[in-house]
C-alpha cells in the first residue's frame, strides 16, 4: 500500500500525511509540482521528526509518476468528491497506491481517466469534502483493514 500526492499545495497536510505514512510505515510519492518548497516551516513543524521516518519518492511530473507506476503494475486509486462508488465497498489490494489531489483543485481529467477506480468517502450534504489529511487517514486505515492478512509493511 503507498500514498501519493497529486501537486499538494497546502504544506500543513502534506506534512500531517507524511506523517500518517511513517507512522503506519507506507511509502509515499510527491507529484510535482508541489505548491511550496520542501523547506518550508509549515510542512517541516506539521511532519516534524517523522519525514525522516517515511520513505519519500518525488516524481518531476505526473508523465514520469505514470511511467514508474506502470512498471510497478499497481492500481491507481483516485480518491475525489466527484467519485460515484464508496470507498467502504471497494475491494483494496496490497500493491495499489491511494491517490489524492490538490486541496485547491483536485486532479486534471487526464489523471482522473488514468485511475484504475475513483472512490468518494461520502459525507453529509450539502457538505463538499473533508480536509485531505483526513481523508488520507479514513481511506489508509479501511485499505489497511482491508488488506491486513495478505501484506506485510511497506508494500
Amino acid at each position: 500500500m503507498q500514498i501519493a500526492l497529486f501537486q499538494p499545495d497546502i504544506p500543513q497536510n502534506t506534512g500531517t500525511i507524511l506523517r500518517l505514512c511513517a507512522c503506519l510505515d507506507v511509502s509515499a510519492h510527491i507529484i510535482e509540482p508541489a505548491g511550496f518548497p520542501v523547506s518550508d516551516r509549515h510542512f517541516r513543524r506539521t511532519g516534524m521528526d517523522y519525514l525522516d521516518q517515511v520513505s519519500i519518492t518525488r516524481h518531476d511530473s505526473w508523465p514520469k509518476f505514470e511511467q514508474w507506476r506502470k512498471q510497478g503494475n499497481s492500481r491507481l486509486i483516485l480518491f475525489t468528491t466527484k467519485g460515484v462508488s464508496s470507498y467502504l465497498d471497494y475491494r483494496f489490494g496490497p500493491a495499489d497506491i491511494l491517490l489524492f489531489g490538490r486541496e485547491s483543485a483536485g486532479v486534471p481529467d487526464d489523471v482522473v481517466n488514468a485511475a484504475d477506480a475513483r472512490l468518494v468517502i461520502p459525507i453529509k450534504p450539502p457538505l463538499r469534502s473533508l480536509n485531505v489529511a483526513m481523508a488520507a487517514a479514513m481511506a489508509l486505515g479501511e485499505a489497511l483493514r482491508q488488506t491486513a492478512s495478505t501484506t506485510g509493511a511497506n508494500s
